[in-house]
């Protein structure tokens, strides 16, 4: 049976996994707006899967849970600590996941503190134990990928790429900077060049996903051309923009009504998972380029629950409507 990567066309098109973003009212909108060709969860640790109890236990179940409207779905997990990542493996392919992606990027120092996220670049031999503690969790149920940059405080792709692509994981995704570099510079595609060309010559089974500063989906188009990658990650060009993977550019009122339906989803979804300020950070990337957008935006910032924001909202769609 073909794995979930070997299914998909070329190019194929992802979205990120960001924290606090990706949750299931964000992988909601985009399953009824323009779904990519495969969602990833947030982040989620996997030391907390095997150890959490109580309440901690069920915020991190709720990173994990999904609809069947979402699918392909990738859960990723992050961890130092064989052991509990192949028991956290072992969650994920029990929940039902399609895919298994293990963080080896994550610049977040408390991560990094725990010998996990980008941390890994700098002790390779854990790296492999990690990716095989994951595999022997997943059995042969679901594939095992990797999500990863270019090197930790220099472009290691030479030596450190070779050694991901030699555990024969079903997908390598590269964020096209190093950990030093966060988003400070431009994301360097020219690199991804170079990593498909490892990939050919070591396993070339693997998908290789390029992903850092995607704009929009003609964009993720060209660099998967020029770069040769199988597939597009995109991250921060989401944040409003539902639609992202469609092409299709939104309207304001349609904009607003989408920032609405939102609410709504985050209110079913996550209503005492998840603060309600989390969401702020998509006021301004769904409100915005339209004469009285930072006014509206400032009276969502005011609000202080998701019943609030909607009320707000509901005279502003009713105002754009007249005027669109």
């Amino acid at each position: 049976m073909q794995s979930l990567w070997e299914q998909l066309p070329r190019p194929f098109f992802v979205q990120a996994p960001l924290e606090d973003v990706t949750d299931a009212a964000f992988r909601r909108m985009f399953a009824l707006h323009g779904k990519p060709h495969v969602m990833w969860t947030e982040f989620t640790s996997a030391d907390g899967l095997v150890l959490a109890q109580g309440s901690g236990l069920e915020k991190l179940r709720a990173k994990l849970r999904f609809s069947e409207d979402e699918r392909p779905i990738v859960a990723q997990l992050f961890s130092a600590v064989p052991e509990r990542m192949k028991a956290a493996a072992s969650v994920v392919r029990e929940l039902g996941f399609d895919g298994l992606d293990i963080n080896m990027g994550c610049p977040d120092l408390s991560v990094e503190k725990g010998g996990a996220g980008a941390a890994h670049i700098k002790n390779p031999e854990r790296a492999s134990e990690i990716i095989a503690a994951a595999k022997e969790g997943v059995g042969n149920a679901i594939p095992v990928s990797v999500k990863t940059r270019l090197g930790y405080n220099v472009d290691e792709v030479e030596t450190w790429i070779p050694l991901i692509l030699k555990q024969n994981v079903a997908a390598l995704t590269v964020h096209a900077r190093t950990r030093k570099e966060m988003s400070l510079v431009p994301a360097r595609w020219e690199r991804l060049a170079r990593v498909v060309e490892l990939r050919d010559a070591i396993a070339s089974q693997t998908r290789i996903i390029g992903n850092g500063d995607v704009t929009s989906l003609s964009d993720a188009k060209t660099r998967a051309y020029e770069s040769g990658v199988d597939g597009v990650m995109v991250g921060r060009g989401l944040f409003g923009n539902p639609w992202f993977f469609t092409g299709y550019a939104a309207s304001p009122h349609e904009r607003i009504t989408a920032l609405d339906e939102h609410l709504h989803y985050f209110e079913k979804e996550l209503t005492g998972i998840t603060n309600y300020a989390t969401m702020k950070k998509h006021f301004k990337a769904y409100i915005s380029g339209w004469d009285g957008a930072r006014e509206l935006r400032a009276l969502l910032m005011d609000t202080h629950s998701v019943s609030e924001a909607r009320l707000v909202l509901t005279d502003a769609i009713e105002a754009r409507g007249k005027k669109e």
